[in-house]
């Protein structure tokens, strides 16, 4: 078993992105970090492909410890009140496969770094690494400053509970895109009992009905209930630590195809790709300008090891491509407000 590795989430819809992080970890992380993609489900031709092309990357293969997180998660959203009141308010994410990065918990490293597939690495993990000999939990993200009403967890109902406080919990909202943690936090007999507390002892309504099915707001669940250390570089004393990371919210300067924040030039850890669809990647990959922020470098990592598959120039978007975007952003309204 390996010390420290590093974990994604992919299948064949996202193998554009997955390259490019891959390439992003080798050049921007290290060449011979261990790599261990946890299949998002049975799409895997191009993966596979792909995991044998490289020295140091394989493909979680437990698939009992897949479903095991699987269950946990079905049944835990079976009890939420989302669900049991009107199952047409399903959001277009349910039943998805996120949870299945849970399964690091009980993986092949030691400790390790989680890296969402529409992200690019963009400096070394060697503090989170050294934030992991004090806290269970790394973060590096803005979620807890979000209002009440998008927040990953229901602080007036956690309160009535009398366990937690609203300072309590501000500190320890994250999202779960980028983290680094350990194995063996979430045993299966503490799985179980909190299991119990959220659908015996209804603590499942302490999860926002707002992003029911987001694996991020269980994942909040479990942390704050778990009690461990937690450590959020965005709320750190150090200036340099406080950076941005979205692509569509957050300012970079490129120097030599690496970003960093604009306020001081402070380096980043990765810029998470959110909000962008894995069809808008293809898309782009196939030359068509789909106006995606920081595009250049995501090509650039992404045919990093084919310079030559690299489009020479972007042409405009089809009218065909204008009109599936327009109507995916109908349905996605739609689905918002039902």
């Amino acid at each position: 078993m390996e010390f420290f590795g590093v974990y994604t989430l992919a299948n064949d819809i996202v193998y554009d992105q997955l390259v490019a992080l891959l390439n992003s970890i080798e050049v921007n992380v290290s060449p011979d970090i261990p790599i261990c993609i946890i299949p998002y489900d049975e799409r895997l031709a191009r993966i596979r492909q792909e995991v044998n092309s490289r020295k140091n990357v394989i493909l979680f293969d437990d698939w009992e410890v897949i479903q095991r997180w699987e269950e946990f998660a079905h049944q835990v959203w079976a009890a939420h009140p989302r669900e049991m009141q009107n199952k047409t308010s399903r959001p277009g994410w349910y039943k998805s496969h996120l949870q299945r990065k849970f399964v690091t918990f009980e993986g092949i490293f030691e400790q390790f770094v989680f890296y969402d597939c529409d992200s690019l690495a963009m400096k070394p993990v060697t503090d989170v690494i050294e934030k992991l000999k004090t806290y269970d939990f790394v973060f590096d993200d803005w979620e807890h400053i979000k209002p009440r009403s998008v927040a990953a967890l229901d602080i007036s109902v956690i309160q009535k509970s009398g366990l937690y406080t609203e300072v309590d919990i501000r500190p320890k909202l994250h999202c779960s895109s980028f983290f680094g943690s350990k194995r063996g936090l979430f045993t299966a007999k503490e799985v179980e009992e909190m299991k119990q507390l959220l659908i015996d002892q209804r603590e499942v309504e302490w999860i926002n009905g707002y992003g029911w099915w987001d694996d991020a707001f269980l994942f909040n669940y479990m942390t704050l209930r778990c009690d461990r250390p937690l450590f959020n570089f965005t709320l750190s004393s150090e200036y340099q630590d406080r950076t941005g990371n979205c692509a569509n919210a957050d300012t970079f300067i490129n120097v030599n195809n690496i970003l960093y924040d604009q306020e001081g030039l402070k380096p980043i850890h990765r810029i998470h790709y959110m909000s962008y669809s894995s069809r808008d990647f293809a898309n782009l990959c196939q030359g068509e300008d789909v106006n995606i922020r920081y595009q250049e470098e995501f090509l650039h990592y992404r045919f990093l090891k084919q310079p030559e598959l690299k489009p020479k120039q972007l042409k405009p978007p089809s009218i065909c491509s204008i009109t599936n975007k327009n109507i995916q952003k109908i349905l996605g309204k739609i689905t918002v407000n039902i």
